[in-house]
């Protein structure tokens, strides 16, 4: 195949659907975009999102090791003009792959600078170009982000730092995230502080932390709405890594955290697997429990390896899992504006440009293949009905009161002196639930 002008990644052709008996490896077997599900074309229930952080900027770098990406466009460093190069690159990879969003941190995007104008000038350079390729390919921002975690200045941390003007550029490194993705047309805003945590409580104020990290999302509120910004804000739950403990460990614990300050009519949760791990909780858990709280918002799509005890953001390519995710995603009524973002990386071996596409092609049909399958769970109803049969004393004159609130301690306590006992529970069949999921798989 001749490669077009400028291309990037020569001899890979748009990723289309072929279906399950396709021999290509370079084809979708279950990802149609177009095809209904309970409804709905997939790729408006799935809004799969390409990181920019990952998939264009990985090294493959490790604590014992050099990178070893072979990234043929790279060979301007770290500069401004590698940045703006960048930018076809990643778009000709999201055509390729056919997806409609991407994510990105403001220094994935655009280096910083000697000063904060001058990383200013590298990211109002860039958001042009990101426009231009935008308004040309149909391809949207599905949100944006800050990195305040990668430069030294946040070694303490970056809301919740012991340095106020180590919060005062943090603020203004937000406010400037926050206007370029307004002027992306982006859908959501992410807090991801990545070091908002501690390592010692003696040298710690907790309070006096949590307080200001409070402050400065509703700084961020105030001026999103100050700018006409109407999207969705996220809390991205991150427990222990990089720090002993940090401050949004999981979903409850930020759900507590934002009523506690005011904010739960405006940021909901961005879950991502590996972290929802780490926490020791399953996905589902934190989908379940962000979900029925009214915090369900986005999801980051990976997954880490049960062997290593820290964040490896894998690829996903367990069809149990995806299953799982989107049970409960299709249960709370979906995602949108949020999505699904492949904050995953390929591995340190996988080195090569076309890697990019098997990594995200996998991971893609994953999701395509849970949501079908969770949508069959669905419409059978076999599984619901089981659920409902367990918890059906609930629905009996009794169970109706107590959830009525019509019942006390004292009324409760004469009807069972009356009854004398409670009747026996019934089984709670886990297996039979277990096996049954297995039949739609």
């Amino acid at each position: 195949m001749a490669a077009a002008q400028g291309e990037a990644f020569v001899g890979i052709p748009r990723i289309r659907y072929e279906g399950p008996d396709t021999d290509s490896m370079l084809a979708f077997r279950h990802y149609d975009a177009n095809e209904l599900v309970e409804g709905k074309p997939m790729k408006d229930h799935l809004r799969f999102a390409v990181a920019w952080w990952h998939s264009f900027r990985g090294t493959g770098s490790d604590p014992f090791g050099a990178p070893t990406m072979r990234r043929p466009w790279e060979t301007k460093g770290d500069s401004l003009e590698a940045a703006l190069d960048r930018v076809a690159v990643g778009f000709e990879f999201m055509e390729k792959l056919g997806v409609g969003f991407y994510c990105f941190h403001d220094r994935d995007v655009a280096p910083e600078g000697a000063t904060l104008a001058e990383s200013n000038r590298h990211l109002d350079a860039v958001t042009a170009r990101l426009r231009e390729h935008q308004e040309r390919t149909g391809i949207r921002l599905l949100w944006g982000t800050a990195n305040l975690f990668s430069h030294p200045r946040y070694v303490h941390g970056a809301a919740t730092s012991c340095n106020a003007e180590v919060f005062a550029y943090a603020a203004a490194q937000v406010k400037k995230a926050l206007e370029v993705t307004h002027a992306l047309g982006g859908a959501g805003y992410v807090f991801w502080g990545g070091r908002e945590g501690y390592q010692c409580l003696w040298n710690t104020d907790m309070k006096r932390e949590l307080d200001h990290l409070a402050r400065f999302m509703h700084m961020a509120v105030d001026h999103a709405r100050q700018i006409g910004f109407t999207g969705q804000f996220y809390f991205e739950p991150k427990p222990r890594e990089p720090t002993k403990h940090q401050y949004d460990f999981d979903c409850a614990t930020c759900i507590n955290f934002l009523r506690a300050n005011g904010l739960e009519k405006h940021v909901k949760m961005n879950i991502e697997t590996n972290h929802a791990t780490l926490a020791g909780h399953e996905m589902q858990h934190e989908l379940e429990y962000a979900g029925l709280q009214g915090f369900l918002g986005s999801i980051d799509a990976n997954t880490g390896d049960p062997l290593v005890g820290w964040d490896t953001d894998q690829f996903p390519t367990d069809i149990y899992l995806t299953t799982r995710i989107m049970h409960v995603i299709l249960k709370y009524g979906g995602l949108a504006p949020g999505g699904i973002n492949f904050d995953a990386k390929v591995r340190r071996e996988s080195f090569e440009p076309v890697d990019l596409f098997h990594a995200h092609i996998g991971g893609m049909d994953a999701f395509a293949r849970g949501l079908k399958i969770a949508a069959a769970i669905r419409a059978d109803g076999r599984l619901d009905q089981l659920v409902r049969d367990r918890y059906a004393s609930w629905s009996g004159d009794l169970g109706r009161r107590i959830e009525a609130g019509s019942e006390s301690f004292a009324s409760l306590e004469q009807a069972m002196l009356a009854k004398g006992d409670a009747a026996p529970c019934t089984s709670g069949r886990q297996e039979l639930f277990e096996n049954l999921v297995n039949t739609y798989l």
